[in-house]
């Protein structure tokens, strides 16, 4: 039987500018799949619309852009397949397998601190399983617009990671009944991914560390779905000289930034192939270390990024 073809995906959020850890994730989910002649697509996720930013699809084009990635086929975004995510999620209300939800994060929070004992650290408690029959029953009880949460049921669910190995949670005792819809009617980010993957046909999700935690529900909807596992690549985070973890509020280590130093994104790229163990010279493009990749390279720990250990370019 033929091995399929890899696909991957590249999947940055236009809520803010992309800072180097962006970068390296990026890099390493183009080396993965270019080095095997695979195919990767592009996906803008840009569900909540509450943090998206004007002009950041622009800017996120143009640093993935700036650092030498291409992708095949046509951009996707999110927002465009709204209805057809949210079919999948109205379809698990109907199939007894979500229900309407209109607890505030608030009345979350105080029943998680509730004087009869303490739940497990943020695992919703289940105040509206078995409520509301339908979502127009739960607005008319609240007075709220009501999310929709996934009935997750008892059982340890294993993911398999080509970094961080074995990873077994179980979901429903962990995390509890989680959101695949929002209160203003988006489609929920671990809905969202899991569909999206699959209507992309993903092999390799390979991204940051920092969701190997929300992995188990991405796999537990997909067995709920039918949907196929890709290989998961959990790499860890580039932290500031602090050890502070980067995010999107750290503008001065944004790519654009870098860019408007002066930055080569030849010597950005090295350094940034150096970190994940690859023998970068000092300046290359991203697309002549393609043949450098190896995955069993990548260091398990996080890595410090400080800038002065870029020069500008000429």
């Amino acid at each position: 039987m033929p091995l399929k073809e890899p696909i991957g995906r590249l999947a940055p959020s236009p809520t803010g500018l992309l800072h180097v850890g962006h970068a390296r994730s990026f890099l390493l989910a183009w080396w993965s799949i270019r080095s095997r002649g695979g195919t990767l697509r592009l996906r803008l996720e840009d569900l909540d619309t509450s943090r998206v930013k004007p002009g950041m699809e622009e800017a996120c084009l143009r640093d993935l852009e700036w650092l030498g990635l291409d992708w095949d086929g046509p951009l996707l975004r999110q927002s465009e397949r709204r209805d057809e995510l949210l079919g999948v999620a109205h379809q698990l209300l109907r199939d007894g397998r979500a229900y309407p939800c209109v607890c505030t994060r608030r009345e979350i929070a105080e029943a998680l601190s509730a004087p009869h004992g303490p739940l497990a650290g943020g695992v919703y408690p289940g105040t509206c399983r078995g409520q509301y029959a339908d979502l127009e029953s739960a607005r008319r009880a609240s007075g709220r617009e009501p999310a929709l949460r996934l009935q997750v049921e008892p059982g340890v669910v294993r993911v398999r990671d080509l970094l961080a190995g074995e990873l077994a949670q179980d979901v429903a005792r962990e995390v509890g009944d989680f959101p695949i819809t929002s209160r203003d009617g988006q489609p929920a980010y671990q809905l969202a991914v899991v569909v999206d993957d699959a209507h992309q046909g993903v092999t390799e999700v390979l991204r940051g560390d920092d969701l190997l935690e929300s992995t188990p529900r991405q796999r537990y909807l997909q067995e709920l779905l039918g949907l196929e596992v890709p290989t998961w690549v959990h790499v860890p985070l580039v932290l500031d000289v602090d050890g502070q973890r980067l995010a999107k509020r750290h503008d001065a280590l944004s790519l654009e930034a870098l860019r408007g130093a002066g930055i080569d994104p030849r010597c950005l790229v090295c350094w940034l192939a150096r970190s994940a163990g690859l023998p970068a010279p000092e300046r290359a493009t991203a697309a002549e270390l393609v043949a450098l990749y190896d995955p069993a390279s990548i260091p398990r720990e996080a890595v410090i990024f400080d800038p002065e250990a870029l020069s500008p370019g000429t």
